[in-house]
């Protein structure tokens, strides 16, 4: 049997190009190279698409300075249908192949906002993960509470600021939040992911330059409490043709030593968090956390893959949000739930590209 082409995106315009990267390395690291051909693609700051190295060791997750995809004389790009060039610095245009599915694992806005869904869509090649709209309200987080709401999954109460609204008005935006409750608060960008842009706030003197940082990253704003409860996610993949959606064993967030789970213990201060696989819940618990995220998952329209991400309160789960890309590394979270529920992560990879031709 012919291997397939599989297009490695990655990259991108967004603040979350280096994770992007790192996603990518774990990627081609695992990815069966006997069922398949692997193109990889990287998309600069600037949103260029060149030819990237085939080396998961040049963009694998690292101290210090994180990979980035950088301009190499090549230019890459579909012609009118799913064939793939690549044009060099001397002008030679060379076809890359006809690709039968994309891999995007770009995070954040253009890749996973619904805007590269949208490209691929245009060009008629199948592509892993979810489509434009679940995408664009995955990566909202003030349509995806709304439409967790509208499921009836419960939802961490928040206020969405608009940017207009703060400069005309910041005390009425203010008001509003302090009926949400006491410090302190997340400042949260509506639109971006890797907890960038995110600030804690413990007083109300510092909720100013918390929203001056998060304007950075969008001009749309949510806030919300801090929630008194356990952070908890599991990860979700599309039921096989038709079924109803897959949900992993559940695995728990421990931070220590900082005020939340932000980029740096993410990504660049392993010691200061612990990931608990599975996590220290009951079987009531975990059932009850697995058909809320299957909810949240069929509510956005989700297809291929997602993390839903919650938290335990002694009143029971509160979703936080969706991640329609997660974090791909062989150590993030989402394959290493699958794997300890009986998924290798070679075998997810697998699944998800079966999955995008399904669609």
């Amino acid at each position: 049997m012919a291997k397939l082409n599989i297009a490695l995106l990655f990259g991108g315009p967004s603040s979350e190009h280096e994770i992007s990267c790192a996603t990518a390395a774990g990627v081609m690291g695992a990815i069966d190279r006997n069922k398949y051909n692997l193109i990889p693609v990287g998309i600069t700051n600037s949103g260029q698409w060149i030819a990237a190295e085939d080396d998961a060791a040049k963009w694998a997750l690292r101290k210090g300075n994180l990979a980035t995809v950088e301009p190499n004389g090549t230019k890459v790009e579909f012609d009118a249908s799913r064939e793939l060039f690549a044009t060099d610095a001397a002008g030679v245009r060379t076809s890359l192949g006809v690709i039968d599915v994309v891999f995007p694992v770009l995070h954040g806005p253009y890749g996973e906002d619904g805007t590269l869904q949208r490209e691929l869509e245009a060009i008629g090649v199948a592509y892993v993960g979810n489509g434009v709209l679940a995408s664009e309200r995955g990566m909202d987080k003030e349509l995806s509470k709304d439409a967790f709401l509208a499921a009836g999954v419960p939802a961490t109460p928040h206020v969405v600021i608009h940017q207009a609204d703060w400069l005309r008005d910041p005390a009425s935006a203010l008001e509003a939040v302090q009926e949400l409750g006491s410090v302190p608060y997340f400042v949260k960008p509506a639109r971006a992911g890797s907890s960038k842009g995110v600030s804690k706030v413990k007083a109300i003197a510092d909720f100013s330059a918390a929203v001056a940082v998060a304007f950075q990253e969008d001009n749309k704003l949510v806030v919300e409490c801090g929630i008194d409860g356990r952070e908890v996610e599991v990860a979700v993949l599309q039921g096989r043709n038709g079924a109803a959606p897959r949900v992993s064993v559940a695995g728990e967030i421990i931070v220590t030593g900082r005020d939340f789970y932000d980029f740096d213990a993410k990504y660049q201060d392993e010691d200061s968090v612990q990931l608990v696989i599975p996590a220290k819940i009951t079987d009531s618990e975990l059932q009850e956390m697995q058909k809320l995220a299957a909810k949240a998952f069929d509510a956005l329209g989700c297809e291929g893959l997602a993390r839903a991400d919650f938290f335990l309160t002694k009143d029971g789960f509160l979703i936080n949000e969706i991640n329609t890309m997660p974090g791909f590394t062989p150590l993030s979270m989402f394959p290493s739930l699958w794997q300890a529920s009986g998924i290798e992560y070679p075998d997810l990879i697998d699944q998800l590209i079966q999955l995008a031709l399904q669609k």
